[in-house]
């Protein structure tokens, strides 16, 4: 039994102290000890949400998805077809009137 004790206890400090962290300063630990508890479940779980998208997203773009291209491959090295490709869009004749 003490041993499931400590166990939730340690789950909700653990909580408290995600919404206070992860919150950026929105919120302090007595505020968040003292609220609600579907309240701040709901709030632990838009803040969990936020940070998994925000995980996704920036995954997504270090792979290069989303369709778009990169000029360096993951090795470091220049991605020539792509560079080749990109570059041509942007030269213009030049104008000296």
């Amino acid at each position: 039994m003490s041993n499931n004790v400590s166990e939730t206890r340690a789950a909700i400090f653990t909580q408290i102290h995600e919404i206070v962290f992860h919150g950026k300063g929105g919120y302090n630990w007595n505020d968040v000890y003292n609220m609600p508890i579907w309240l701040r479940r709901f709030i632990h779980n838009k803040i969990a949400d936020y940070y998994e998208k925000e995980n996704k997203s920036y995954e997504n773009a270090k792979n290069g998805g989303n369709g778009q291209k990169t000029m360096v491959n993951p090795d470091g090295t220049v991605n020539v077809p792509d560079f080749k490709a990109a570059s041509k869009q942007y030269k213009k004749p030049a104008s000296y009137k």
